[in-house]
């Protein structure tokens, strides 16, 4: 294997690993609004991943700077005829970044109702639109013979992209649901379990329809086995959700989305973006890779910290492991259960 596709390979970790971590990430900021019922349960949905959701961007900053140092013309490809929906998922993400913090900056319930309602759109819509730009990768878009993208903003929205977007919407939220369900208790970890089946049965109608396009029109017979390892991962999330297995039912959730992006990736290989124009003009990982010297450096680089990034982030979620609910946010009584009446002959 050469040194272009161990870092296409590494690449689509770093992706898959992002989309785990901030999948869930995105479905608890979906789900603060259809799931809580009040500002309290609100504040518990955003504790949940108070301490973990920076950390899980640190993937997606490390999977674009690895895609600049890599394949610098594949960078160069993506991010000038993806710009629009790229600069909105980021605006998006630099916006939701500060609603986390300033939301409790001041009381005034009008102040922290207008940053919740940023914390959920700017979940939604980066959510859809990561679909949209990996399905618009698979697929194909107009790329001419200098490698630059020629089509308009308005040639990313196709049916098949659309499909993507609808389906990583529904995955997230369906992960995060199932991680809402994990790290709650009381009666919003019950409603978390009850969307979390609604959603993963909304996500498995898409996913079966977007994968098996995937297959028909790139697929390998190892994209095969990650769709059928993605679908049974779902089925198999969905029947410990109803179980009140919620562990298990995060790894499958987990599972769904590390096949289904691997499949992704398994398809577009040895592509990194095809051209619909000409397939001799398509971006390949032999002609948007760095020269050798660079991608001998940066292995030597990712041996040495991507162990110790690994462990740290695995220590944070061990620290923050435990569940909370609405008695633990602070100035929020627990409900008190009312008094057992009196035996007859006391009364």
């Amino acid at each position: 294997m050469e040194l272009h596709d161990v870092w296409f390979v590494l690449i689509a970790v770093l992706w898959i690993g992002y989309f785990f971590l901030e999948g869930f990430d995105f479905g608890i900021g979906v789900l603060t609004k259809p799931l809580a019922r009040d500002t309290a349960e609100r504040r518990v949905l955003i504790n949940t991943i108070g301490p973990v959701w920076d950390g899980n961007e640190v993937w997606l900053l490390t999977a674009a700077g690895a895609t600049f140092a890599a394949f610098p013309d594949w960078y160069a490809t993506l991010f000038s005829g993806f710009y629009l929906p790229l600069l909105v998922i980021l605006v998006c993400l630099i916006v939701r970044g500060v609603a986390f913090e300033y939301r409790a900056k001041r009381p005034e319930p009008r102040w922290q109702r207008n940053w919740e309602e940023a914390i959920f759109w700017t979940s939604l819509i980066p959510a859809f639109l990561w679909g949209v730009v990996f399905a618009d990768l698979v697929h194909g878009v107009d790329i001419d013979a200098r490698k630059n993208y020629v089509g308009t903003f308005w040639d990313l929205l196709n049916p098949y992209a659309l499909l993507g977007g609808l389906v990583t919407l529904s995955l997230f939220t369906f992960h995060g649901a199932v991680f809402a369900a994990l790290k709650t208790v009381g009666d919003i970890r019950e409603r978390a379990r009850a969307a979390a089946l609604r959603a993963g049965l909304a996500a498995a109608a898409l996913a079966v329809v977007f994968l098996s396009w995937t297959q028909a029109d790139r697929g390998t017979g190892w994209s095969l086995a990650a769709l059928v390892t993605a679908v049974l991962a779902l089925l198999g999330a969905l029947a410990a959700n109803q179980a009140g297995r919620e562990g298990w039912a995060f790894v499958l959730s987990g599972a769904t989305i590390v096949a289904a992006v691997a499949m992704l990736f398994l398809a577009l290989f040895p592509d990194v973006m095809p051209s619909t124009l000409n397939p001799e003009w398509s971006l390949t990982v032999t002609n948007a890779a760095s020269s050798p010297y660079t991608l001998k450096l940066m292995t030597v680089v990712a041996a040495v910290f991507t162990p110790l990034v690994l462990l740290y982030q695995s220590w944070t979620y061990w620290v923050f492991r435990k569940r909370i609910g609405v008695q633990h946010i602070p100035g929020h009584a627990a409900p008190v259960a009312p008094a057992a009446p009196a035996p007859l002959d006391q009364a």
